[in-house]
């Protein structure tokens, strides 16, 4: 099983990036053809070659996780359902990820529990820290950077909604091909984990 990871205080949702890039894998392009046109053609809009280069392995790496099918299902899809597949992307990229979709923001919703705070967050990462030797050394400001991350991204795939101070818990209702082409693939874990249904 994967080891628990910090990197993703380095990633952002990157919706737009990533629907760019998928894309192009659908219609046959290689991934140095996609490396090149980020590089050299700045396909991702970033400045900065080092993190033009970073950001284009942390999205392969995402999209390395669908198969074709979920591609076909992606490019066909609303904007919603292609948030949410950025987020099944993301968990499946994700152990701590997506144990915390499993274990807290699923149970905050069979719960009916209102609102996400960052002590919920907090609390699930002490727990982690406890069963675990390499996280136990990882910093505060590693885990406040990683509690905002994981908000950032529950908020950019409609799994949060904000209002004012708060966060609501809004439980989105999977397009009926996504859940079925999840269940087929042996991802029910999965579905339970964004929509909190037992």
């Amino acid at each position: 099983m994967d080891k628990y990871s910090s990197g993703l205080v380095s990633e952002s949702f990157w919706f737009i990036e990533f629907r760019k890039i998928i894309k192009l894998k659908y219609d046959r392009k290689t991934w140095d053809e996609i490396k090149d046109l980020c590089l050299v053609d700045n396909l991702l809009g970033i400045s900065k070659d080092y993190r033009a280069k970073r950001n284009y392995g942390y999205l392969k790496n995402r999209i390395d996780t669908l198969d074709e099918g979920l591609m076909e299902l992606f490019i066909n899809a609303d904007l919603n359902t292609q948030k949410i597949i950025n987020i099944v992307a993301i968990a499946k990229k994700n152990r701590l990820f997506y144990e915390f979709l499993y274990e807290v923001y699923r149970e905050k919703v069979q719960l009916g529990a209102p609102v996400l705070t960052d002590s919920d967050i907090s609390i699930y990462f002490k727990n982690k820290q406890s069963q675990d030797d390499d996280m136990s050394t990882w910093t505060d400001v590693t885990l406040r950077r990683l509690r905002s991350t994981y908000m950032n991204f529950l908020t950019d795939a409609g799994l949060l909604t904000v209002g004012g101070k708060e966060k609501k818990i809004t439980p989105p209702i999977l397009d009926i091909t996504l859940e079925n082409y999840l269940k087929d693939n042996g991802d029910n874990q999965m579905i339970k984990a964004i929509t909190g249904v037992n």
